[in-house]
């Protein structure tokens, strides 16, 4: 059967079962109110496109004040899904949610916040969730991005390019696994994120979430799937990620806001603050924390109880050289490391797509960065250095930290006020850093 007759198949199967889904809501409130995606129509052969059989299905649910949408054992294909407010989404044991392969149809650009900005037309996410407060996500199933051939499409076009450094992160079509904007009071419990063909989790400008015991994979066999952070936390306040495992090839966590010399003037970002990380494991990707590429504001970090057994830089600052950014208050405490790679601290400027447009260089300042009780095995300490001229870095604490290091260097420059108390790097104690070249 072609893919048209297979989707025609789908859309048929939702219209037959469309009449029912009231009475199979019907005795139940909505706190338990309960909806498999088959009574819906939606079929679990891993090619039916069923986005018309499970869209049909929340937005049914949404007009009975609510519910669940759950995806039982099985492999389901969609297109981008839309939640409602008070429509859940539930992954069975055994249930693989994918994306489409053809990304251009199944996921029809449309207007969505990314990188930083809102983009007028790029790709939606597969499920996507705006002002949906008291979302909940749960189960121990799997979000599948079917990333593979998106990745080589990507590699294969910034190849080609003329200037492959800024071949643009959007410069084709490809899905995120989740978009939530705008919601209060979020739980993510158990799901599977993986093989995502874009960032894993995007929350923006979201209050009181909670990410707990999940999962962010690419395959071990692909050697950088590009951009697949696991969750980019853009201009959140009050995020606590506990319990979950990264294994991708970007950033871990990724601290975001705008970007731009008027980055401060942009409401649409409010700060990142108030973020709680512990009792994770970090085995592949970029880093563990980082203030990344389009972050402006991060204050009241707490990374703690974490274990990092891969290459995995563990705090990376990018300094935009045209963005005005603030990173203060980020602690990151009782950190066991094993692997023979990776640095403790990448603070250094970050230059990709910098764009002033007439404007001054801006200013920025890194305070008040304290890294305590970390102990294991690891690559390096890592280097420290400044936008000259433009930022301001002082107060970083280095205590209780007892390592077997590849390299012992750890270079500083332009920093007020670093502090190593008890440091022990292969036996020897380290009273200071050596100064960063440039």
């Amino acid at each position: 059967m072609s893919i048209p007759d297979q989707h025609r198949r789908a859309t048929l199967l939702a219209l037959l079962a469309a009449p029912f889904l009231p009475t199979l809501a019907r005795a139940a409130g909505p706190a338990d109110r309960r909806v498999d995606i088959r009574d819906a129509g939606a079929l679990a052969d891993g090619s039916t496109i069923n986005t018309t059989a499970i869209q049909s299905a929340i937005d049914r649910l949404a007009g009975q004040d609510g519910g669940t949408i759950v995806v039982p054992a099985g492999v389901f294909v969609s297109g981008a899904l839309f939640l409602k407010p008070g429509v859940h989404l539930h992954l069975a044991e055994g249930a693989v949610l994918r994306c489409a392969a053809d990304v251009a149809t199944h996921f029809p650009a449309r207007r969505t916040r990314i990188e930083g900005h809102v983009e007028e037309h790029f790709t939606p996410a597969l499920i996507n969730a705006a002002g949906c407060h008291g979302l909940r996500i749960t189960g121990p199933g799997t979000l599948d991005g079917d990333g593979r051939a998106v990745w080589d499409l990507f590699w294969q076009l910034r190849r080609a390019s003329a200037d492959p450094r800024n071949f643009p992160n959007i410069g084709i079509p490809r899905a995120r696994l989740a978009l939530i904007e705008g919601s209060r009071d979020v739980r993510i419990e158990g799901v599977t994120f993986r093989d995502s063909q874009f960032w894993n989790l995007h929350l923006h400008a979201c209050q009181d979430v909670v990410i707990r015991d999940c999962r962010f994979t690419v395959p071990d066999d692909y050697e950088r799937a590009p951009s697949t952070d696991g969750i980019d936390l853009d201009s959140c306040q009050r995020v606590t990620v506990e319990g979950c495992y990264f294994s991708v090839t970007d950033d871990c966590i990724a601290a975001k806001g705008s970007r731009g010399p008027l980055a401060l003037e942009d409401r649409s970002s409010p700060p990142v603050e108030h973020i709680r990380v512990r009792n994770c494991e970090f085995r592949r990707g970029g880093s563990v924390f980082t203030c990344g590429s389009e972050a402006t504001i991060v204050r009241d970090v707490l990374v703690e109880d974490c274990r990092v057994t891969g290459d995995v830089r563990v705090l990376v600052l990018k300094l935009r050289t045209d963005t005005p950014q603030l990173y203060e208050d980020i602690e990151l405490r009782r950190i066991t490391l094993a692997a023979d790679g990776g640095q403790l601290f990448t603070v250094q400027p970050w230059t990709q797509y910098a764009r002033l447009d007439g404007h001054p260089p801006p200013s920025s300042a890194v305070r008040n960065i304290r890294m305590i009780g970390v102990t294991g095995r690891y690559g390096a300490f890592g280097s420290i250095r400044p936008n000259p001229e433009q930022t301001d870095m002082s107060d970083v604490l280095l205590k209780d930290i007892d390592v077997q290091l590849a390299r012992r260097t750890f270079t500083v420059s332009g920093m007020r006020n670093l502090r190593l108390e008890n440091v022990v790097a292969n036996g020897v104690p380290v009273r200071e850093a050596s100064p960063a070249a440039g």
